[in-house]
């Protein structure tokens, strides 16, 4: 009996062992629940830490991967731990093609780990509130406003005046115009260093314009039928001046009116009453507007002879062939 008791001892303590070690592993093994992009996986393990379970588990984590727990950390009993994989990007920026990995929640988030900065008007496609995924092309358009500041002439206007006593076919510039100036601001819009808009934002006139100031005759010629010489509305006569020989204002016409010389006006001068009728109104190009009020015993068919206030200006004119408009 004896001797069976020590056949059975050896057999007995191994089994023993083994119910201990069994019961050891029991007590000491924990589960693990790992979250990988949402998806979960669950073990026991016996390691003390995430970093030797994972291993163990044959789960990798990858450069940029990102986990909710410190690797080195121990495992507690029914524990857990997410892990997010980083996917692969394709970052344009700043004229660069920039190969990225992130796990990073959207792209705001990844480019502020990746520190590239945005400034407020710069623009991300697709925006900063996408999420990631792999193989994405996310560009960042550089915006700049810049404020021009430049000059323009400001056009003059023409305005016109009627004369009464001036010929329809005559025009006279009293003023001449003068083009004004003009300061402008420009909003200029840039993406990536390339203008794309640009907004006149304020125009404010720094020199105002100079009107330019015509006169338009009004007057039609009439039509002659003085006798000699006379072809419709205008002929062509010889033209000899006289001056004030007795002193302006002293100087009086055959009939009897003072002669006087009115550029801006009527002027006096001799005809041929049988070809122009005295008190008849003229424009003598060259001199201007006339009126038939002398008379001459030299004065006789197409001539007349024009008068000035002084010697001078009747010898610049001399003797000319002139055109004699009949006007109303």
């Amino acid at each position: 009996m004896k001797n069976r008791i020590k056949t059975y001892a050896p057999e007995f303590i191994m089994v023993a062992i083994s119910f201990i070690l069994v019961i050891f592993l029991y007590s000491t093994g924990k589960n693990v629940t790992v979250v990988i992009d949402g998806e979960e996986k669950k073990f026991t393990t016996y390691q003390s830490t995430f970093d030797k379970a994972l291993k163990n588990a044959n789960i990798e984590i990858h450069e940029k991967d990102k986990i909710d727990k410190d690797l080195n950390s121990k495992i507690a009993k029914n524990d857990n731990i997410n892990i997010k994989r980083a996917v692969s990007l394709k970052v344009i920026v700043d004229s660069k093609e920039l190969d990225v990995k992130s796990a990073e929640d959207n792209i705001g988030s990844m480019l502020n780990a990746e520190k590239i900065s945005l400034k407020p008007e710069d623009k991300v496609l697709p925006g900063v509130e996408s999420e990631l995924s792999e193989g994405m092309e996310v560009e960042v358009v550089r915006v700049e406003t810049k404020v021009v500041t430049s000059t323009a002439p400001v056009n003059f206007k023409t305005t016109v005046r009627k004369d009464n006593n001036l010929l329809k076919s005559k025009t006279k510039v009293l003023q001449p115009g003068q083009n004004g100036e003009k300061q402008i601001t420009t909003n200029i819009v840039y993406e990536n260093g390339k203008e794309v808009s640009r907004k006149v934002v304020k125009e404010v006139v720094t020199k105002k314009p100079k009107d330019k100031i015509v006169v338009q005759g009004t007057l039609s010629p009439m039509y002659a039928s003085r006798g000699n010489g006379s072809q419709g509305n205008s002929f062509r006569v010889k033209a000899t001046a006289y001056w004030a020989v007795h002193g302006v204002g002293t100087t009086y016409t055959a009939s009897g009116r003072k002669a006087v010389r009115n550029p801006d006006g009527y002027s006096t001068i001799a005809v041929d009453p049988r070809v122009i009728p005295l008190g008849t109104k003229l424009y003598v190009e060259g001199y201007g507007h006339a009126i038939a009020a002398d008379t001459g015993t030299a004065v006789k068919g197409n001539f007349i002879d024009v008068f000035f206030d002084t010697y001078k200006e009747a010898c610049d004119w001399g003797l000319k062939y002139v055109n004699v408009h009949i006007v109303q």
